[in-house]
């Protein structure tokens, strides 16, 4: 316990730097790839905590590692620091009010994220040098989650290749190791060509690549009464060919996010979507281009990880809320459906409770409703690295994700609380890790035995570049 107790109190010390960086990563709020600032900020505290940094991580510009320690086995802690779009919002408001007009906004609570897990890294260091202790702890600032997958580029480069151990958490309405479920996914473009004609005099020369949208669309239709019931898809045309009704249209594109419980089933999944989309094509006489963006695996579990991160949770107890972070909690409260806060519960498997604006316990272990999941690419990294994730408590019971709601919540004193008792959470279970080597080798021993009838296959294929913007690979 005294171990413990020495790491928290270096994150109470270090906090009021890292609520500064959260902060200003709110103020600026960058989407997938495009996080030059944020990504900045990161690495001037990096720099000024004393880590070795190594920047363009796995040829990506906004990806960034700082490293600390010596020997020993190497800790992970992964920051991520990408928004939103469209989710611009005024900070502390319990109404909608758009700080600029179709602007991004933070309604993941990414910008708690990357710097709750720098400040659990940052501890964890001096921990480490304070005792002359053998370790190596580093922090990997990931862009691009939000469907950009960054984390799967980053696996396939070998960035993890000489980790031991990796950890993370994600800002949520309870306090809890994450139950390890999510969807593995795949995010691709389809792409219909045909032939423009005059829709009335000669409709019988063009080829409607709309058409074969519209076909492809309704097949998929069909598709969903025959797959898994976890499974999901979902689309959005992102080029309808045009804007004339007389023309007919030539070009037109579909994007489909396809997911699925496993790994093997998702690449048999998006195997059938690419048939229909064929069928389509064929229907029309157009031709189809299909052109993959992004994948994540499935997030792999790791009970001695899960065990020893509950143990640390329980023994630190759940965040310390005041009355004022209750009443600012109970008007956003005010702005949810009744279906928002039983749907929150649900997720977490906790009893509702009357006038219970935020989170005052720690969920057990395992607890959750495996089927309210979406995808992350944590999971590509739990395939390659034995890895832990937690949910802190930051914003209100019932808050709907990647929300006005989050956004405006994301700089509060409460967001700050919970964000630095998932830093302590982190840094009590690596600092853990670090003094007790075999608990390192039961992690990698149960990833072992998950992987020996399972191989990972990055649902990126190798010929997949992340979509980084020119004007961001163009920054030094």
């Amino acid at each position: 316990m005294k171990n413990a107790e020495t790491v928290w109190a270096i994150v109470d010390e270090k906090s009021p730097a890292f609520f500064d960086l959260s902060d200003r990563v709110w103020d600026m709020a960058e989407i997938n790839y495009e996080e030059v600032r944020s990504s900045g900020e990161h690495l001037r505290l990096l720099e000024a905590e004393g880590f070795r940094i190594e920047r363009g991580v796995a040829g990506i510009p906004t990806a960034i590692m700082g490293e600390a320690g010596e020997g020993g086995p190497v800790i992970a802690i992964l920051g991520e620091y990408d928004a939103l779009p469209g989710l611009s919002q005024e900070a502390g408001v319990a109404e909608q009010r758009p700080l600029i007009a179709g602007g991004h906004g933070h309604g993941c609570g990414h910008n708690l994220l990357g710097a709750g897990s720098m400040l659990a890294a940052a501890a964890v260091k001096d921990f480490l040098a304070a005792g002359g202790l053998a370790g190596r702890v580093r922090y990997y600032g990931c862009p691009a989650e939000e469907g950009g997958s960054a984390k799967g580029f980053m696996v396939r480069a070998g960035i993890f290749d000489d980790v031991d151990i990796a950890m993370c958490w994600h800002p949520a309405a309870f306090t809890g190791v994450n139950n390890p479920v999510s969807l593995a996914c795949s995010e691709m473009n389809f792409h219909f060509s045909g032939r423009a004609s005059h829709a009335a005099a000669t409709p019988h020369l063009g080829r409607s690549a709309l058409d074969a949208v519209e076909l492809m669309n309704v097949g998929i239709n069909f598709l969903r009464e025959h797959m898994p019931t976890t499974a999901r898809i979902h689309y959005a045309i992102t080029d309808a060919g045009g804007s004339a009704p007389n023309v007919v249209q030539a070009n037109a594109t579909v994007r489909y996010l396809v997911r699925a419980r496993k790994l093997p089933e998702l690449l048999s999944l998006v195997a059938r979507v690419k048939r229909v989309a064929e069928g389509a094509a064929w229907m029309t006489e157009t031709t189809m281009r299909q052109e993959i963006i992004s994948g994540d695996a499935n997030l792999m579990g790791n009970e001695p990880l899960e065990r020893c991160m509950q143990n640390q949770l329980e023994r630190l107890g759940p965040a310390i809320f005041s009355e004022d972070d209750k009443a600012t909690a109970r008007k956003f409260q005010a702005t949810f459906t009744p279906e928002d806060i039983a749907s929150s519960y649900a997720r977490f498997q906790v009893q509702p409770k009357k006038d219970a604006p935020l989170c005052d316990l720690i969920v057990p272990l395992y607890a959750g409703d495996s089927t309210i999941v979406g995808s992350t690419d944590v999971g590509s990294v739990s395939w390659v690295v034995p890895t832990v994730q937690m949910r802190g408590a930051t914003y209100a019971i019932g808050t709907p994700g990647h929300s006005w709601q989050l956004v405006a919540q994301g700089k509060l004193p409460a967001a700050h609380k919970g964000m630095a008792h998932a830093a302590k959470a982190m840094a009590a279970t690596a600092v853990e890790l670090f003094l007790n080597p075999m608990l390192v080798e039961e992690a990698k021993a149960d990833l072992q035995a998950r992987l020996d009838d399972n191989p990972f296959i990055n649902p990126i294929p190798d010929d997949v570049m992340p979509p980084i913007p020119t004007q961001t690979a163009a920054r030094p």
